[in-house]
């Protein structure tokens, strides 16, 4: 049922949240200036932190994870983090690159033969596609004629995949309810037989199941299932202990729950995460999703993020090549801003969001990481609600720039 914006909680649930914050948990003018999107219902609440190339220079939390049990949003809640779960599976293909194991421009029929086999091109005539959610949402596929039976004359690349280019289209329609049933091995060949949006290489269009299949090309070219080598080589060097395609019962208690807003009526519903699996935890009929299964915290995202800014590096040791980085970070041919699994923006600055609000940037002009984590559900509680971010980023590189 909806609930209140969280301004309208009993005045025990107020309470609760003024002495987590006279405990410490958020306190600043990060959380002060979160805390008025809080109130006013725009979210039930946010972690936000900052953090240089080796350092965390601020972290608050404000509002609350859960508002039905009035639970405080902390510095260590988890959040499923949805598509930023993408660079992530980039990365990895790089350190493959540096390796010589693949290169990018390989078809990406070399490590999954179906995709030697014809498809068609069929563009996209609807102005909207269906994401990751289930929500019908607009789509940036072109939208033109084409001869019929049309077949693509160039192979898809890795390349290609990385950046959206590849003409498949963003998720497998047969795929319901559930995106998570199926191991790579099995899922991955049958994208083989979609239709594209156009031939590869000439266009832009986002695909989670492109990324899905270059989880599959990990596999093949090392030997190993995906999320064991994520695991050995990203994120256990990164001390990314908290993140996870399957949260464990103490994690999950710590999970933040996802609320659709309505910003006429001023409430946030309580809602599940689409197309996925519960419990969240079952290791044997839940499978990885290279393009948005992982659950995280907004401190080990940054560790992700440090190792982006210091071009490979963590610790004092080498990841992933400084070539990799700045190809990872350059604007790839047709398209607007986007790099090899990530979004570029102004200034140098480039990071990836999450289906559910969930955000990371780098700024390498500024030396600075920062992270957004909310669980937000297609809409905000209120219009403002999309506001915070760029607010809280605004303070950030303010207070943090010239440090």
């Amino acid at each position: 049922m909806p609930l209140p914006c969280p301004a309208a909680l009993p005045p025990l649930a107020i309470l609760l949240v003024f002495l987590a914050s006279a405990a410490g948990l958020f306190a600043g003018p990060i959380a002060d200036t979160a805390r008025r999107f809080v109130e006013d219902g725009a979210t039930a609440g946010v972690v936000f932190l900052v953090a240089d190339d080796t350092k965390t220079l601020d972290c608050e939390a404000v509002g609350f994870a859960d508002i039905a049990s009035a639970k405080p949003m902390r510095n260590d809640t988890l959040f499923w983090i949805a598509s930023m779960t993408k660079p992530m599976t980039g990365a990895c293909i790089m350190m493959l690159v540096d390796e010589g194991k693949v290169s990018l421009d390989d078809p990406v029929s070399k490590y999954i033969p179906e995709f030697d086999a014809p498809q068609k091109i069929v563009p996209k005539k609807s102005a909207t596609t269906v994401n990751e959610e289930g929500v019908r949402v607009a789509d940036n596929a072109p939208r033109q004629t084409a001869p019929k039976n049309t077949l693509r004359k160039t192979p898809i690349t890795l390349r290609h995949l990385l950046c959206h280019t590849s003409g498949l289209p963003r998720v497998d329609p047969d795929e319901t309810p559930y995106i998570d049933t199926r191991p790579l091995a099995k899922a991955v060949p049958t994208y083989a037989r979609l239709n594209l949006l156009f031939e590869p290489g000439t266009s832009y269009s986002y695909s989670s199941i492109g990324i899905g299949v270059l989880g599959r090309v990990v596999e093949v070219a090392s030997g190993i299932p995906y999320e064991t080598f994520l695991q050995k080589r990203l994120l256990d060097p990164l001390g990314m202990t908290d993140t996870t395609f399957w949260p464990t019962k103490a994690q999950l208690e710590r999970l933040a729950t996802s609320y659709r807003g309505n910003p006429s009526k001023k409430t946030l519903t309580a809602g599940k995460i689409g197309n996925r699996q519960y419990p969240l935890d079952d290791r044997v009929r839940r499978h990885p999703t290279p393009g948005g299964g992982l659950f995280s915290t907004a401190h080990d995202v940054a560790r992700f993020g440090q190792l982006l800014l210091n071009k490979g590096v963590f610790n004092g040791k080498r990841l992933i090549s400084e070539a990799s980085i700045n190809e990872m970070t350059r604007r790839q041919a047709a398209t607007k801003s986007s790099g090899l699994t990530l979004s570029l923006g102004e200034g140098g600055r480039f990071g990836h969001s999450g289906a559910h609000g969930t955000n990371f940037a780098v700024w390498p002009k500024e030396k600075l990481v920062t992270v957004f984590m909310v669980q937000r559900i297609s809409k905000w509680g209120t219009p403002d609600g999309k506001k915070l971010r760029p607010a809280l980023e605004k303070l950030a590189l303010k207070t943090h720039s010239a440090q």
